[in-house]
């Protein structure tokens, strides 16, 4: 169990510090130019590729959930027991600070740098932060019809009936595929503890926001679970865990 609260901690300080960090860049910094679109194709290809990294090389380990939502689906689904998901769910929070924490310090070396106008690559809604001025009521549809896809192909892929070489690239892939979705609408969450990381770091509206980037992803993580079970109830009851199916692969 250390060693999977250690992946978790370290694969989810590194998907929030690769992630984030090329958000802001993308944005923040304005290094896209004036292509919004460039930056949510950079942005989008960064989440889903360090996730598909982070599934090969942890995903043995722990199972490579780096995400509270992923592991609430888990839950649901019966692949975990609570304690186990309450020690994931430290480390993943744990993690996200942590990775957010030294993103920070990276970019606070740069001249050009300032919490308020630069950022951390946080979620949010409403002017000026949306790029479609989404309101909160939108952002918490997309945030859990979002996560519901993304959790649901996770626990398709880690199933019995999954490929488990494959498996690491099609997760990566389906991240790429939300975050396509979701950056104009409120950046893209999914995952609580990578958006929690940034809004502690930044304070002020990221963290008065934060609460639906946490409430939604998991609400999303449970009906995924939900529909898995009823769509496919022969394969949820003593299937291996993801950290399994994907060990079978090496």
């Amino acid at each position: 169990m250390t060693r999977k609260l250690l992946a978790e901690l370290l694969g989810t300080a590194v998907l929030v510090y690769v992630g984030c960090g090329v958000a802001t860049q993308m944005f923040g910094f304005g290094v896209a130019g004036s292509s919004f679109a460039a930056g949510v194709v950079a942005t989008a290809l960064t989440f889903g590729l360090v996730l598909m990294g982070l599934a090969y090389a942890i995903g043995p380990i722990s199972g490579a959930h780096v995400n509270p939502a992923v592991t609430l689906g888990m839950l649901v689904a019966r692949r975990i027991d609570a304690m186990t998901a309450v020690s994931y769910w430290c480390a993943q929070f744990a993690g996200g600070l942590l990775g957010a924490l030294a993103l920070w310090g990276t970019f606070r070396t740069s001249p050009t740098y300032s919490k308020q106008y630069v950022g951390l690559g946080a979620d949010g809604w409403g002017t000026r932060v949306s790029q479609i001025d989404i309101n909160w009521a939108g952002a918490f549809i997309a945030e859990v019809v979002l996560t519901a896809i993304f959790v649901y192909v996770i626990l398709s892929v880690t199933s019995k009936r999954g490929t488990a070489v494959t498996s690491g690239l099609v997760i990566g892939l389906t991240l790429t595929l939300v975050h396509l979705v979701g950056i104009p609408i409120d950046g893209t969450s999914v995952n609580p503890a990578r958006s929690l990381g940034p809004a502690v770091i930044l304070g002020g509206r990221a963290l008065h926001q934060v609460w639906l980037f946490i409430l939604a992803p998991l609400l999303g993580g449970a009906v995924a679970a939900v529909l898995h079970r009823a769509m496919s109830p022969e394969t949820v009851d003593g299937e291996p865990a993801p950290s399994e199916g994907l060990a079978k692969a090496r």
